[in-house]
């Protein structure tokens, strides 16, 4: 048996891709319609409105669900994921972006104070803020990953 054609052949894994697919180019066209500007590179970007990370958990849980049966074990497991990776979005993520910013405004102050000769120290770059969600993000892509797993 080829591993490769078998692997080219896994609807639950290309549902759970084409669901991450469809919340990043979602955000390129969310942006262009709040920006007016074109922004790709939020096509690998984290964060936003909506969450491709929990888009891809929640196809694969609705996918599972469908293939395997709603009372498998293998269902269950896909739940537990969702569930822990979707409050890692909203929280340990989150806050960590949030802790990101504080840093970066504690750095662009000292710069500008020159608040003792730390700040002539700090060659560090700033710290990506974005790299978690609201609750509002990540419910978006559990509905977005919900519809492309029952459609697909």
């Amino acid at each position: 048996m080829n591993h490769i054609s078998v692997i080219m052949n896994n609807k639950i894994m290309w549902v759970s891709l084409l669901a991450w697919v469809l919340a990043q180019a979602a955000k390129i066209i969310i942006n262009f319609l709040l920006e007016k500007e074109w922004d790709f590179k939020l096509l690998v970007s984290s964060g936003g409105f909506p969450s491709s990370h929990t888009a891809i958990v929640s196809a694969l849980a609705i996918s599972i669900g469908k293939y395997e049966g709603w009372d498998s074990s293998l269902f269950a497991i896909s739940v537990a994921l969702a569930v822990i990776v979707m409050y890692d979005a909203a929280g340990v993520r989150r806050a960590a972006g949030n802790h990101a910013r504080v840093i970066n405004y504690l750095v662009e102050w000292m710069r500008q104070h020159q608040a003792d000769r730390l700040a002539s120290n700090l060659q560090q770059e700033r710290l990506k803020e974005l790299i978690g969600h609201t609750p509002f993000e990540v419910f978006g892509g559990a509905i977005l990953g919900c519809v492309i797993g029952l459609i697909f």
